[in-house]
């Protein structure tokens, strides 16, 4: 790799404007890209378009950041809809799975966070719980403190990527998810769990670099900059994959 900063792609979300100009936004947090290049990546955004464009997308960027965002359709793991089951965007979810096919193509890593983790579990041929407190001893998992706060404790797989970052297997994080990963995809591993059992974090079980997590560093980092750790451990990856080339 050169001495330029690595590209990380952000993926974004559509949002229809009804005042105003009427067009369609693409967008996402700000505080992605901040941690982004906080861990010393450029951040780059792409908005979604057609599923032709992914390849070359995949080709002039270093690495790919899977955002949060709406409900993933569950048509794509074969479930019907759940009567609580959020909005969907058809669109976003072929762009993004086409995307993270095209990065793992090339070997190039992948970080999902929250939704983007569900998507990578569902690119790997796994499936979601569409509703979380629907399900026997669930916990809250929509915390109504929306600054952020780690509040509920997740157990993290010793000799993970993720417990080595954090330097323990117990940690607390935030949560603003009524999905979740239920059975993982075949490509991944389970690396990390809350106290009711819902799968916090996957890993790759081989191949390309692969890390997705449920709760929302992004969003943790400022106050607490453990959680800096997904982030620092997509430019480790990085790092790794440029000594290699």
């Amino acid at each position: 790799m050169s001495d330029h900063r690595p590209r990380v792609l952000l993926s974004t979300g559509i949002s229809v404007r009804t005042t105003g100009l009427l067009r369609e936004d693409s967008g996402t947090g700000r505080n992605y890209s901040q941690a982004v290049a906080l861990a010393g990546g450029l951040p780059t955004m792409v908005a979604v378009l057609d599923e032709q464009l992914v390849g070359e997308y995949a080709a002039v960027n270093d690495a790919l950041l899977l955002t949060g965002g709406v409900d993933v359709d569950p048509a794509l793991f074969g479930a019907t809809p759940h009567p609580d089951l959020g909005s969907v965007d058809e669109r976003r979810d072929a762009f993004e799975i086409a995307l993270y096919h095209a990065f793992r193509k090339l070997g190039k890593p992948v970080l999902g966070i929250c939704r983007g983790h569900q998507v990578i579990n569902v690119a790997e041929g796994g499936t979601l719980h569409q509703h979380v407190p629907a399900l026997p001893e669930a916990w809250q998992h929509e915390q109504h403190d929306l600054r952020g706060s780690p509040l509920h404790p997740v157990k993290l797989a010793p000799g993970s990527r993720l417990a080595s970052a954090f330097g323990k297997t117990d940690v607390r994080t935030n949560s603003y998810h009524h999905q979740a990963v239920d059975v993982v995809g075949a490509g991944l591993k389970a690396v990390a769990h809350s106290g009711d059992g819902l799968v916090e974090a996957v890993e790759e079980r081989h191949g390309s670099w692969v890390l997705g997590v449920q709760w929302h560093p992004e969003m943790a980092y400022r106050e607490h900059p453990e959680h800096l750790a997904p982030f620092r451990l997509l430019l480790e990856a990085l790092k790794a994959v440029g000594a290699r080339a």
